[in-house]
């Protein structure tokens, strides 16, 4: 494990999730479930408490803290996505049971907030042309799930 790992905290999900991540994600794996030495507010004695995992490997530790403390998309994780079949097969998997957003976000099934993301964009947003930049930012504005050709062709002008 890193020094310093994302902790998430989930109610009573948290082996759910970590085995769901941890199958989406290459260079990804559970490294230990923690079983509770005592009852506590997210499970009972016995029940798992921690799940310590890699995504792409990063470490993570996820707690079924139990009720109280739901995901914000003040916090979200970023999947830098090569091409559109990437953003795509993320998106499929993440937005089952969960929720698109705005601009490349969407929420999982267990509340988690990701930004679905091609590795195109940060590029094209930081043209020196700033019409370029603009376009680009207008078209992403307008999107749910991002759509690279849409990006490309923004950059380029077409339809202007």
């Amino acid at each position: 494990m890193d020094k310093i790992s994302t902790f998430l905290w989930f109610d009573g999900q948290a082996e759910e999730a970590a085995e769901f991540y941890t199958g989406l994600f290459p260079d990804s794996r559970i490294i230990e479930r923690t079983p509770s030495p005592l009852d506590y507010p997210g499970g009972a004695t016995g029940g798992v408490i921690t799940v310590a995992f890699t995504l792409g490997g990063r470490s993570f530790i996820a707690m079924n803290g139990g009720p109280g403390h739901p995901f914000t998309d003040a916090v979200s994780l970023s999947i830098d996505c090569e091409d559109q079949a990437e953003v795509d097969r993320y998106w499929d998997a993440l937005s089952e049971g969960g929720a698109p957003i705005q601009c490349g976000w969407i929420r999982d099934r267990f509340g988690l907030h990701w930004q679905v993301t091609p590795r195109l964009l940060p590029r094209l947003l930081a043209d020196p042309d700033p019409a370029k930049a603009r376009r680009v930012m207008e078209a992403m504005i307008r999107m749910v799930r991002l759509d690279v050709a849409a990006l490309e062709a923004a950059a380029r002008g077409d339809g202007q």
